[in-house]
């Protein structure tokens, strides 16, 4: 008599092994991954929100600012990513519909492709931040643009003063004012330099100066246009720079090291018609990343 909670040797046998033991088919199996995918790229969503939305915030508040701070960065190499990323995202595309088709070489192909395009955007991103940290525009007191900058580094020319223009004199303070009635809001670079610097605090009213963008020369906000406040702010707009990207690349990271995973998997020939859930997982990991960097860079580098 075989007991009835025995299984016979034929189910173990016609069992897959990629099919966890909780679920009845891997049609089943793939839908709860998929499900679950989709509400984790949902918690995703919610994190890089939170910071959009700081972004639209500060933005919204301190336009000029972001005129003047987003002309540090490099739009070609900015632009050079996007491309690098779109085209990682197309050999992923066409990763997961080979492992549906089970074409094991192909895949690998496109793996392979798509790691390349990870590590070329984190290249090109290792480029600009180095150059960001040669000039001090990196978050923290030692900001170029900082007003506790105390070290040698010089503010870039390109970004004191319109192009073709003239470096200006030293400003001095008005005959008619003495340093004694002077609003406190005076501007930092003001004076003769024997008067106290002010530190200004954001509680403190708003810029001085407000730029008539119909009548500007250009549509580039300088240094010397901005109040003293918004001096003082413009280290703000690269801390924002430098989480929002740091966060970015540390998701290309991660999604560089899950297809590593994938593609060790694929050598084996573990995907197929039947069986191609870490891939297609990956893949919309992966394109997820690729959508938040399309935001992020004309937010960053193009908008002015």
């Amino acid at each position: 008599m075989t007991d009835s909670t025995t299984i016979p040797a034929e189910t173990h046998a016609a069992h897959d092994p990629h099919l966890a033991h909780h679920f009845d088919s891997l049609e089943q199996q793939y839908a709860s991954a998929k499900l679950g995918m989709w509400v984790f790229l949902g918690t995703e969503i919610l994190m890089f929100g939170g910071l959009f939305c700081a972004y639209g915030v500060y933005r919204y508040s301190h336009p000029d600012v972001f005129s003047f701070a987003h002309q540090a960065l490099d739009r070609v190499l900015g632009g050079i990513n996007t491309i690098v990323l779109i085209t990682s995202s197309l050999t992923m595309a066409m990763g997961v519909r080979y492992a549906q088709l089970g074409r094991k070489d192909a895949l690998v192909k496109c793996l392979i492709a798509t790691i390349i395009g990870g590590f070329g955007f984190m290249g090109i991103k290792t480029i600009e931040y180095k150059t960001k940290w040669e000039h001090h525009l990196f978050p923290g007191k030692y900001n170029v643009f900082n007003s506790e900058f105390k070290g040698t580094e010089h503010k870039p020319n390109a970004l004191m003063h319109h192009a073709g223009e003239a470096e200006p004199t030293t400003r001095t303070a008005p005959a008619t004012q003495s340093t004694a009635s002077r609003s406190p809001y005076f501007d930092p670079l003001a004076g003769t330099g024997d008067e106290p610097r002010i530190k200004p605090t954001f509680a403190d009213p708003p810029g001085l100066k407000q730029r008539d963008w119909a009548n500007a020369e250009s549509d580039h906000v300088t240094f010397d246009e901005l109040g003293p406040l918004d001096q003082s702010r413009v280290n703000t707009f690269f801390s924002i720079y430098f989480l929002m990207t740091g966060l970015h690349g540390l998701h290309v990271m991660i999604g560089i090291g899950l297809m590593f995973w994938i593609l060790i998997r694929a050598k084996r020939n573990e995907f197929g018609p039947t069986y191609f859930t870490p891939v297609d997982m990956v893949g919309l990991y992966w394109h997820l990343v690729d959508l938040i960097w399309i935001f992020l860079f004309p937010l960053l580098y193009l908008i002015h």
